[in-house]
């Protein structure tokens, strides 16, 4: 008698032997498989064109607007299955993304901003969104003071935490953070980086795509990084900090503790394929 797999716990996202193909011959991703526990903290790392934004898009339901699509596998959250479903489905299901560059709508205020995070939710009252709204404002207080502020005038910081505030309109049970500290200070990162952790502390799970590795891996506990497509090293998060081709890649630093720019990502791959 054939043994099957004990069933995931509750709100477990699963990602299993996923393959995406663009057009009828790219393949981006390669039998991917990750997993973020209920409330847990996941990285995904790797070198531009590694498949991150793919897999990304592929969860989030948006793989068909760029050409892709998912030959093989599946993905699933808390046993409900999110292979195929439309964006606003996914959104439904409790996974909701913030995009990489933030993406705000600059000529609309910030409180009008947030609204948005909300289009298209079903059956959640007035004092429903106005208490999410609150919940936001609280967690930053930056976007309360510039509520009636447009988007389009605050600093990159500050549209970085609109952005994920509008997410959080929707009450995600899993949010989807895509390169959080691109173009901003390390003061600023470091600010972003305790907001995750305070998101993270009220229950939310959260996969983080970041090439910043050193912030990835302080957040998460546990990380998978990916190499043209395939899952090279997968862990926890403290392990792989550990581990010397990390170190060496997205780290800039060589077992010996000398401290070196990183890899960029053609030189990586090329040393790779060698």
């Amino acid at each position: 008698m054939r043994s099957t797999a004990p069933p995931a716990p509750p709100d477990t996202f699963e990602v299993r032997d996923l393959t995406v193909v663009y057009g009828r011959s790219v393949r981006a991703l390669h039998g991917v498989s990750l997993e973020v526990p209920a409330k847990g903290i996941v990285a995904l790392l790797g070198a531009n064109g590694a498949g991150k934004s793919t897999l990304l898009r592929a969860v989030s339901g948006t793989l068909p607007m760029h050409g892709g699509a998912v030959e093989s596998g599946s993905i699933t959250f808390g046993g409900e299955q999110l292979t195929g479903r439309s964006p606003a489905d996914v959104v439904a299901a409790g996974v909701v993304q913030v995009p990489e560059g933030r993406r705000v709508f600059s000529g609309l205020s910030v409180e009008d901003n947030l609204r948005t995070g909300r289009l298209g939710l079903r059956g959640q009252s007035r004092a429903s969104a106005r208490e999410t709204a609150e919940q936001v404002y609280a967690l930053f207080p930056v976007l309360a003071e510039r509520r009636r502020q447009a988007a389009g005038l605050l600093s990159g910081g500050e549209q970085q935490m609109l952005a994920m505030g509008r997410a959080l309109m929707a009450r995600p049970r899993l949010l989807l953070l895509d390169e959080p500290s691109l173009g901003l200070a390390p003061q600023v990162t470091e600010r972003i980086a305790g907001i995750v952790r305070r998101i993270h502390e009220e229950g939310t799970a959260v996969l983080v795509v970041e090439q910043n590795a050193s912030l990835a891996l302080e957040l998460a506990d546990r990380a998978c990084v990916l190499d043209v497509g395939r899952v090279r090293l997968a862990g926890p998060a403290e392990e792989l900090s550990r581990s010397d081709e990390v170190r060496r890649l997205y780290l800039g630093e060589h077992p010996d503790g000398d401290v070196q720019p990183p890899e960029t990502a053609t030189r990586a791959l090329a040393r790779w394929a060698a």
